[in-house]
């Protein structure tokens, strides 16, 4: 298959997990799943000061050492779906992290990066909010998952960092919609059997 690497992208509660799993039995390869126990969490949700770096950290060289470890033992050669995009950890880091913390990230993820292979393909995964929200709630019922719900005060904060979350209207998920239906309808056109195999396995 010409798509050895795969990552599947996407808001938390999206799906990126069942995805993967689905996609690596479908085409006989191997699910790399982020490993979401951190134990920093906790301090970093309750604001203790240096949390945040650790937290972040510990993130960084997890995924780091999942990935580095599939390429040393050559697991490459056969097909691996990822359900995270390793370079988007720098995205949470310059939303939590001020600047001194970001100078020490920054020069340890420009060291890590160079062990990480690029993923040949990437599948973004688009949710509606109001899906994402309600995942959101169930998961608060589970006793293994611990994770807050973003609160008023949280997205008050990614919008005084430049990040705007709001709900899609009606016109422009259909101009995506299309958007992406002629996008894959060209890729198809030259990805061949082995990029159909992926399509068909994602929608079913």
């Amino acid at each position: 298959m010409a798509f050895r690497h795969l990552a599947i992208d996407g808001p938390i509660g999206s799906g990126k997990t069942r995805l993967a799993e689905r996609l690596a039995a479908k085409l006989e390869g191997t699910a790399v799943l982020e490993r979401a126990e951190n134990p920093f969490l906790a301090d970093f949700y309750a604001d203790r000061p240096g949390a945040a770096l650790q937290a972040q950290l510990f993130f960084l060289l997890n995924r780091h050492r999942q990935l580095s470890s599939l390429r040393q033992a050559d697991l490459f050669q056969q097909t691996t779906v990822v359900d995270y995009v390793f370079d988007k950890d720098k995205i949470f880091a310059f939303l939590n992290l001020d600047d001194n913390e970001l100078f020490i990230y920054q020069r340890l993820f420009d060291l890590l990066a160079k062990d990480v292979p690029p993923p040949d393909l990437v599948i973004y995964l688009q949710t509606p909010t109001d899906v994402l929200l309600a995942r959101a709630a169930a998961r608060e019922h589970q006793p293994e998952d611990h994770t807050p719900r973003p609160d008023a005060e949280y997205l008050k904060e990614l919008g005084a960092k430049g990040m705007v979350i709001d709900a899609s209207a009606a016109g422009l998920k259909r101009e995506l919609r299309s958007i992406g239906d002629r996008m894959t309808t060209d890729w198809l056109a030259t990805a061949g059997p082995d990029g159909k195999a992926v399509i068909e396995a994602f929608r079913k």
